[in-house]
């Protein structure tokens, strides 16, 4: 793994893109109310019985909006960690523009990229496994 820091600057650019993503859907979540809404259920699970992979992600968000983090981790793990990392984004992409801080830029080798690729696709595998436990053995909604 090499690490390098970019070029002071105020450019918009991934990070920013995701920070503003994470902020959007937040604020989507934390004043709209979208439980209630009619189009906001799983085909998946009404006609199978078993949760799709994104099972909890609306509760997911809406729980991080309110600050309720257990709760969303109750919800779906991953979920709330990726809407944990959309947040921490979201504030790291308004210091770098307020300050021109430097961010810190990853380059992985072949080997690391192939052993990171392995543990995403083995969390999202682990992540699905749990949901599925929760909703069809232990009847959490």
């Amino acid at each position: 793994m090499t690490l390098r820091w970019s070029a002071r600057s105020r450019e918009f650019g991934f990070l920013h893109a995701l920070g503003l993503a994470g902020l959007t859907g937040l604020l989507v979540a934390r004043f709209v109310p979208l439980a209630g809404l009619p189009f906001m259920r799983c085909a998946i699970r009404e006609h199978t019985g078993w949760p799709c992979p994104g099972c909890g992600l609306t509760r997911v968000a809406v729980r991080v909006a309110h600050g309720d983090v257990a709760g969303a981790f109750d919800a779906n793990p991953l979920g709330t960690v990726a809407a944990l990392g959309f947040a921490a984004c979201t504030v790291l992409a308004v210091l770098q523009m307020l300050f021109a801080l430097p961010l810190p830029l990853v380059s992985l080798d072949a080997r690391e990229a192939r052993a990171t690729r392995l543990a995403i696709v083995s969390a999202v595998v682990v992540n699905y496994a749990v949901v599925v436990v929760r909703v069809r053995f232990l009847g959490w909604p």
